[in-house]
């Protein structure tokens, strides 16, 4: 049975930024709550994009970085008569962050060879850019919600 949550818990800002999107991405990124570390690796991050785009600010890069890659359309299963069907449908706000987040991250991880910081910072460049596999995700899903959307009706 699903349990909705009565209230959403604010998340306090980080201390170096003072931006909640920033605070909220150190948490997706964290391991075995390990914050700190995953502080100073987003922190690095953003250091890497100062020095890469001189004169601009590393937070409006993040900033414009997460809503490129944040999905308008996904798809969720739904059994139907026997059948399962990619259903589309639109993303809530705070989904369509979560998973942006969770997307770049995943594209960072992804990456071998060079420091956690190093590579978060490609990535969110490369996002800012409507590039990288962090967008391409998003592009596989939005695509696969255009193909799906003859079953558009099932939803309810």
């Amino acid at each position: 049975m699903r349990r909705k949550k009565k209230f959403k818990r604010a998340v306090r800002p980080d201390f170096k930024y003072n931006n909640e999107l920033v605070a909220l991405f150190i948490n997706h990124l964290m391991w075995g709550g390990k914050k700190s570390i995953a502080r100073s690796i987003m922190y690095k991050a953003l250091e890497d994009i100062k020095q890469e785009e001189k004169g601009k600010d590393p937070i409006a890069i993040f900033n414009t970085a997460v809503s490129n890659v944040a999905p308008m359309l996904e798809v969720k299963s739904r059994r139907v008569g026997g059948a399962t069907y990619q259903i589309p449908c639109e993303v809530r706000g705070d989904r369509r962050n979560t998973l942006a987040m969770r997307w770049i991250i995943g594209a960072a991880r992804a990456k071998r060879g060079r420091p956690m910081p190093k590579k978060l910072a490609e990535e969110i460049l490369l996002a800012s850019k409507n590039q990288g596999d962090a967008v391409k995700k998003r592009e596989n899903t939005h695509k696969m919600a255009e193909a799906n959307k003859a079953f558009a009706h099932f939803a309810w």
